[in-house]
């Protein structure tokens, strides 16, 4: 029998930030990737040209081939929503209309045109979903559920911040929505300007500077800022704000409630941060627990699916999985607009399409890793054009001599297999190192990040072990839940430190896995399986083999600025203009004191700010 024609449809998000393509085939995941990636510009929110050009050749279809195009929010009821705010705030947003307006006109409004432009030889059927219903649709379809309910919150999509719902058989239905301009996104997004971080990219940094605080400005949020309802719905104190009609995301009246105006950016860090930080965390938390009991009230279900940007916040995800009334939960690892795309692309098949689902266990996400791979023929080209030194080895000998390094504390850079789909580095774009060296945390920050100091690193466990080191429930796959350390393992703080505040507290080991091991005792933790990691599971356990400890420090393969490195070019740049110490890329081991001279000082005054 001659098997039916493949039926692809394209997923895209873009125009706001972290454009991207997802490409499904007969309703599994052929493709997906970030815009940013390609062209190395940190959340480009430009067409995802590249990307759809990556999603289109993995099949190796052309544009015409397509049954249809889905983009993840409808533009003409976003304008609708920023015309509407301009006028209700009318005349104190004509400046910032001034600025936003003609961008609007010429790049959003018709999307439709740049979708059939940017990809040429496209004449087929444009579709359109609501965002938070490309969350949902992200969150749900590839979960390993038959039913969940559905909790989704970001800063805006059209008009929705927030929603709530089932999902269940080839269908979501949301139930309930938070409206602009009450929005927990964007109430973190203030603090996160607040404390002098990027808007849309700093807002982790918050939630790893706020064990360094202590929670004194809650009070003045419950009482000033938000009106928090019993459901999680709430009312934002607008005279705090300046979103609605200004240039920037809080006043003048904020910055009297909170002791003084916006820390310019890379100026000192002072306690003042560190306590905003860790009193929206506070409440970032409790508003999540409530929208989460909400859910549940509402649906009935045992199972939770989340998406949307708040839905990064590992901290808020790991007391809803270990307090929550849900017996198990699932994150959308692309939680944020990237994996818009994907979500609009399945709720098209399942909804517009009427296609049936069943549901993929563990997920069907495939590990996050269905971006870009390289043959070792590929890689050996790309080092060889770029001057490098290299040594080809056995898969047996890399893994380990890889471990050997690792616990020798060397630092590596490791670059296999397909590219994560989203923001978190799981073992495929990684750089790794021993988690038992107190000073590795800093290490890596100051020398190969150059980023603050302060920021916490995640461990990749073996699954099976994890339970000897944490105390989580189920698996954390997707590196998007925080738990703490068990007790048995934590180094109680010595008197000497009672006095120490902020940043004095960092280099104070706090268990036998220290590099991992945030203030509080806690760590965002990624589980390994052999079955959805085969190679970054064998290179752990032979580092267990080795040290009797079953898990590295894993973070992204990027210095600070720049996204996570893409192709084997971009992991040699990287490699030589840091100090990682090696960098393991397909079969290739590559030793820093090998190659060729380069002028670090000279290139680290280049790097952006993020």
């Amino acid at each position: 029998m001659i098997p039916s024609k493949i039926r692809y449809l394209l997923g895209i998000s873009a125009f706001y930030h972290d454009s991207a393509a997802c490409l499904l085939g007969d309703g599994e995941i052929v493709a997906a990737a970030q815009e940013e990636r390609f062209t190395r510009k940190k959340g480009d929110e430009s067409f995802p040209s590249r990307a759809v050009e990556y999603c289109l050749g993995v099949a190796g279809i052309a544009a015409s081939d397509l049954e249809a195009v889905v983009f993840y929010d409808k533009p003409l009821l976003k304008f609708e929503r920023i015309l509407e705010t301009y006028v209700g705030v009318a005349p104190r947003g004509f400046a910032s209309f001034i600025k936003a307006g003609p961008l609007w006109v010429k790049d959003k409004l018709y999307t439709d045109r740049a979708i059939r432009e940017g990809l040429g030889e496209f004449d087929g059927t444009v579709l359109y979903t609501e965002h938070h219903e490309s969350h949902a649709a992200s969150a749900f379809f590839p979960s390993p559920f038959d039913e969940a309910a559905i909790l989704t919150i970001d800063g805006v999509g059209e008009w929705a911040t927030a929603s709530t719902g089932l999902g269940s058989g080839n269908d979501i239905e949301l139930r309930r929505e938070l409206h602009w301009p009450d929005s927990l996104g964007l109430l973190y997004s203030a603090f996160t300007y607040q404390a002098g971080f990027k808007v849309n990219s700093g807002e982790y940094k918050i939630m790893g500077l706020a064990p360094y605080g202590e929670p004194k400005y809650v009070d003045a949020i419950y009482s000033e800022l938000i009106d928090l309802r019993d459901d999680g719905s709430f009312t934002l104190n607008q005279k705090y704000f300046n979103y609605l009609s200004g240039l920037t995301m809080t006043s003048d009246a904020f910055d009297a409630l909170f002791g003084g105006p916006p820390r310019p950016p890379e100026s000192k860090l002072t306690q003042r941060e560190m306590d905003l930080a860790r009193s929206i965390q506070v409440v970032c938390e409790e508003v999540v627990l409530r929208m989460a009991r909400t859910a549940h009230r509402d649906t009935g279900s045992r199972n939770l699916c989340m998406a949307g940007g708040v839905a990064l916040n590992a901290v808020a995800n790991g007391r809803v999985l270990r307090e929550g009334p849900f017996e198990k939960v699932w994150i959308q690892p692309a939680a944020g607009d990237a994996g818009g795309a994907l979500g609009a692309a399945f709720l098209a098949w399942h909804r517009y399409f009427e296609q049936p689902r069943m549901a993929v266990r563990p997920d069907a996400m495939q590990g996050a890793c269905i971006g870009p791979s390289f043959a070792d023929d590929d890689i050996e080209r790309e080092l060889s054009e770029c001057g490098a030194v290299f040594e080809k080895v056995s898969t047996h000998e890399l893994i380990g001599r890889t471990a050997r390094l690792l616990a020798g504390e060397q630092v590596v850079g490791w670059f296999q297999g397909r590219m994560e789909f989203g923001p978190r580095a799981l073992g495929a774009r990684s750089i790794l190192a021993d988690p038992r060296n107190p000073k590795m945390q800093a290490q890596i920050n100051l020398k190969i990040k150059f980023r603050e100091g302060f920021r916490p690193f995640a461990p990749s466990v073996l699954a099976e072990r994890a339970g000897a080191y944490f105390e989580l429930e189920g698996d954390s796959a997707y590196m998007l839940v925080v738990a703490p350390v068990r007790e048995a393992r934590r180094i109680a703080m010595p008197p000497r430190t009672v006095e120490l505040w902020g940043i004095d507290q960092l280099n104070v080991p706090r268990s036998d896995i220290p590099a991992v091991t945030h203030l509080d005792y806690s760590a965002r933790i990624q589980t390994v399986t052999r079955e959805a990691a085969p190679l970054y599971h064998a290179l752990i356990s032979e580092f267990e083999a080795l040290t009797d400890c079953p898990l590295l420090v894993n973070t992204s393969f990027n210095v600070r600025g720049e996204p996570i490195v893409c192709t084997p070019t971009d992991a040699y740049r990287c490699f030589v203009r840091t100090h990682l110490d090696y960098l393991v890329i397909g079969s290739f081991i590559l030793a820093k004191a090998a190659q060729p001279t380069f002028d670090m000082e000279a290139w680290q005054q280049t790097i952006p700010l993020d």
